[in-house]
């Protein structure tokens, strides 16, 4: 049986079977140096984007760290450049900073770097993903009190602010602050030593780095498309840590691990684009996904269908609302009666596919075009990069698009809603595809509550999307495989998907 163990989380996933096949090799590595291989290669380097995997892997508190840090075993908030933090008024977060910390450049860490990064990260002048994800909607107003000692002042009461500040990424106050970086300088115990687009990129440990030392001299990332040569790689010695593997490649308990993930899968529609404003087409396609017929057989058997955007630990997940039946039957009815209205029902829709944003994910969406085909649905699957994904997946949209459905997948392992609903589904959101008002209150009623009252309208939120909107076909909450070498230990847990954190590797000898 594969390694397991347990995150917090209400989903029981997790377990593993599997192949292999042999890998590139890559030249010798030291005996304190470690080689990962991913999926993805890295398309930008600035920490603003670091909420996407494929960057967050490489920089998130390796290269560049938070003023707070969310454990991904138990919720916690930690200290991390802040060191404490207290509500001096509803609409005012105190943060007192670490002492005695240098950017990579030399510069101090202190009050005017931290106000400098904020505001980097609310410039909207750079595209910054993690902006639009975590700060949508709030206006900040910072105000330095001492050398070690901000007050973050915002529009409205914000009362997860220190749990936000846990994905805003401090820079050198030398970084450009009207457009993005590609030669990231931070606080964190690795520098950005080397980048070779689409081949690797290479970290090597900071030796004026606050913490403590970490055991990892220098992380080299490549990246290969099929999961077999990446769990081959790991076998053979060629690299000591695979974060993602598919589950029939997860065969060895020596090296194998199944983890809690808090990704969910979807496909996103374009709702306002015909014949795809019309719900019951939306619908229609809900009704024809068999999402059982997938798992245990492309997927692994262990991932759950979904109903909405965050997993069942999130603040705001609504437990009475239940993912779509596989009703081809319904979704037929759906598509005649929209037919006999005038709906152009056979307009070519584009269905978008990432390569590699999850195992499995480019023959998922060939399943699910011969589903959408076996209705009546003329579909015509486009398989792309990351980067042209991103320009489809975030505005400004280009106006000539067809009528989409884009295979998307979101992480919040942060706890709170707040983190999913505002960038996907608010009319302002980046990476919504909807406009409505009455959606757009609820969302910002919400994130100014408390407690039960926050729950609450989080709650009814989704339950506006399930049953009202249908702005996405919702698929999966999702389970992850990792293959980690034996010369290292290394222990992958809910946040894996999004951060490897190389301080928390060791080695065996």
């Amino acid at each position: 049986m594969v390694r397991n163990f347990r995150a917090a989380s209400l989903m029981a996933l997790g377990c593993a079977a599997g192949a292999g096949m042999a890998g590139t090799a890559i030249a010798q590595q030291g005996a304190r140096d470690v080689t990962i291989v991913t999926v993805e290669s890295l398309d930008i380097a600035d920490p603003c984007n670091a909420s996407r995997s494929n960057i967050g892997r490489v920089l998130k508190q390796n290269v560049v760290e938070t003023f707070t840090e969310i454990n991904p075993d138990d919720g916690a908030l930690n200290p991390r450049l802040a060191t404490s933090w207290e509500q001096i008024d509803p609409q005012t977060w105190r943060f007192q900073l670490r002492e005695g910390v240098k950017f990579h450049d030399g510069e101090d860490f202190d009050a005017e770097a931290a106000k400098f990064s904020i505001e980097r990260t609310l410039n909207e002048n750079i595209p910054c993903e993690d902006r639009n994800k975590y700060f949508g909607g709030i206006e900040l107003e910072v105000e330095i009190v001492d050398d070690h000692t901000i007050d973050v002042k915002s529009a409205k009461p914000q009362p997860i602010l220190p749990t936000l500040m846990g994905a805003l990424g401090v820079v050198s106050p030398n970084t450009e602050p009207d457009s993005l970086t590609q030669n990231p300088v931070g606080t964190g115990p690795y520098v950005f030593a080397q980048w070779r687009p689409e081949r690797d990129v290479v970290l090597e440990r900071f030796d004026g780095y606050w913490g403590e030392t970490p055991a990892v001299e220098k992380a080299t990332y490549v990246w290969r498309d099929e999961s077999a040569v990446r769990a081959a790689m790991v076998e053979t010695g060629e690299a000591d840590i695979a974060p993602n593997i598919a589950e029939q490649d997860a065969t060895d308990p020596e090296t194998d691990f199944s983890y809690f993930n808090s990704e969910t899968s979807r496909i996103r529609f374009t709702t306002e684009i015909p014949p795809l404003d019309d719900k019951r087409i939306r619908e229609a396609i809900n009704y024809a996904i068999d999402r059982d017929a997938i798992r245990g057989s492309i997927l692994s058997e262990e991932i759950v269908p979904a109903s909405q955007l965050v997993v069942p630990s999130i603040l705001g997940y609504n437990d009475d609302l239940e993912p779509f039946p596989y009703d081809p039957a319904k979704s037929k009815e759906l598509i005649d009666a929209a037919r006999a209205d005038g709906v152009a029902v056979d307009t070519p829709l584009r269905l978008v596919s990432r390569i590699g944003q999850w195992q499995g994910a480019v023959e998922t969406m060939e399943a699910i075009q011969a589903m959408l085909a076996n209705v009546g649905l003329n579909v015509e699957l486009q398989t792309v990069e990351v980067g042209q994904w991103a320009d489809m997946a975030n505005k400004p949209y280009a106006e000539d698009r067809p009528p989409t459905l884009l295979q998307s997948m979101h992480d919040n392992n942060a706890g709170d809603a707040s983190f999913t609903v505002y960038f996907k589904y608010h009319s302002d959101g980046i990476s919504s595809d909807i406009a409505d008002p009455e959606l757009d209150q609820l969302m910002e009623d919400a994130s100014v509550a408390v407690g039960e009252e926050r729950d609450e309208l989080y709650q009814e939120v989704f339950r506006r999307l399930r049953q009202d909107i249908v702005p996405d076909a919702m698929l999966y909450h999702m389970v992850g495989f990792s293959r980690v070498g034996p010369r290292v230990e290394f222990q992958p847990s809910l946040a894996t998907n999004s951060e490897l954190q190389l301080s928390e590797i060791s080695f065996t000898e």
